[in-house]
This record gives structure tokens, C-alpha cells and sequence, in this order.
């Protein structure tokens, strides 16, 4: 079994472009670009680049404190932990980068992570490598492979337009406090903003007894 995370709004709750831009008043127009791309009105890739040309010459210590600020979300420690005792492995893809994804790695104990990655030149932030595009199934399909996990075996758990590609590989696919149009594609949606909760979601689904414990 399974389990496959967006990052940003889900293991997350926030997101990190949009809090480094307020470092150097730049927020609306980052804000702006963010909204397009998670409501699929602009390429996600072309809002991706939009947005790092903006925020270019910001300092990576500045970028690391922002990162490592990131609140983890309400009930994904405890979820993480639940699935992982259960036997689960946990996948997460992220349109954003590995400065905040390495250390939800290590917290959660997430078995694989897929982000891309911020270019720095002499402490400046200036460039992004994009190893995650819009189409995030293409990313996560080469674990999938690898580990032999069965399609009606897979959970995906995510929030915007540019996740919606991974339900096409997914058993029971959950739109967690999401977009319409998200919510409209997947199995169930979760508008509670406690990711414990989807322990039930996924018991009741595949007529599992997963318990879910406090995590200190």
C-alpha cells in the first residue's frame, strides 16, 4: 500500500514562495502567479519560472529560515506515523523545493520525496531546476514501478488543479481542502484541516483497522 502526498496546502500548511516574497514586498504579485497555477489558468511550469525571476538575488539564509519555518500541517505527523506503523510507504511530490522538502523527509519519515530544486550563485538565489513538472504522475509512476505497488492500492491526497494527473494512477484518490475542480475528480474530499482524519477515510475505504496515535 501506498500512500502519495502533494506538499504545499497538504503537508504543509503553507506556502513557500508567497512567505519569502513578503521578505522583499513582492507578495501580491507572487500571490497572483501562485493563484493562477493552482487553479490551472496559467502553465504551471511558466508560473514557476515567473515567480523565481521575481524573488532572483534573495539571499539562501534568508531562504533556509523561511523553509525550516514552514508549519507542518494539523494531523500529518500522526497520519504519517499511523500509515508507516501499518506498513505503508509514503511518497511526496512537490512543485517545490528540496531546501523544505528534505526536512519533512526526515520529521514524517517519508520513504521518497520528488521536488525540484533552488540555483544559488554566491549566496543569491537565481535560477530553479524543475525535476517536478505539472504532470506529477510522470514523477511518482517511477517509484510506483520500482516498488510494484498496485493502482487500486494507491492513495493520493492533494489540493490543486496541477495534482489532479495523479488520480489517474491512484485507487481512492482525496481532494484535502482543495479547488473545485479537484474536488469534482477525486473519490472523496477532506475539508477538515486535520490530516489524522484521513485515516478514517482510507479504513473505511479499504476495510482497514489502521489506529491513529498522538504524536509527540
Amino acid at each position: 500500500m501506498l500512500a502519495i502526498f502533494d506538499v504545499e496546502g497538504v503537508l504543509l500548511d503553507a506556502e513557500f514562495l508567497p512567505i519569502l516574497a513578503e521578505k522583499i514586498n513582492k507578495q501580491d504579485e507572487i500571490w497572483e502567479i501562485t493563484r493562477k497555477g493552482i487553479e490551472g489558468a496559467i502553465k504551471w511550469e511558466e508560473g514557476l519560472k515567473k515567480r523565481i525571476e521575481l524573488l532572483k538575488g534573495i539571499n539562501y539564509e534568508t531562504c533556509t529560515q523561511v523553509a525550516g519555518s514552514l508549519k507542518i500541517m494539523t494531523g500529518a505527523r500522526e497520519a504519517c506515523h499511523a500509515l508507516k506503523a501499518a506498513g505503508w510507504k509514503i511518497m511526496a511530490i512537490s512543485g517545490g523545493f528540496t531546501i523544505m522538502t528534505d526536512r519533512l523527509k526526515e520529521e514524517l519519515g517519508l520513504d521518497y520525496v520528488f521536488s525540484n530544486e533552488l540555483i544559488f550563485v554566491n549566496g543569491k538565489l537565481d535560477d530553479v531546476i524543475i525535476h517536478v513538472d505539472s504532470n506529477k504522475a510522470k514523477s511518482a509512476m517511477m517509484k510506483i514501478k520500482e516498488w510494484k505497488e498496485k493502482k487500486e492500492e494507491i492513495v493520493v491526497v492533494v489540493d490543486g488543479a496541477n495534482d489532479v494527473k495523479l488520480f489517474d494512477i491512484c485507487g481512492l484518490g482525496v481532494a484535502f481542502r482543495a479547488q473545485d475542480i479537484v474536488k469534482d475528480l477525486a473519490t472523496v474530499t477532506l475539508e477538515e484541516k486535520d490530516l489524522s482524519k484521513l485515516i478514517g477515510i482510507i479504513n473505511k475505504h479499504y476495510g482497514l483497522k489502521i489506529q491513529v496515535q498522538t504524536v509527540a
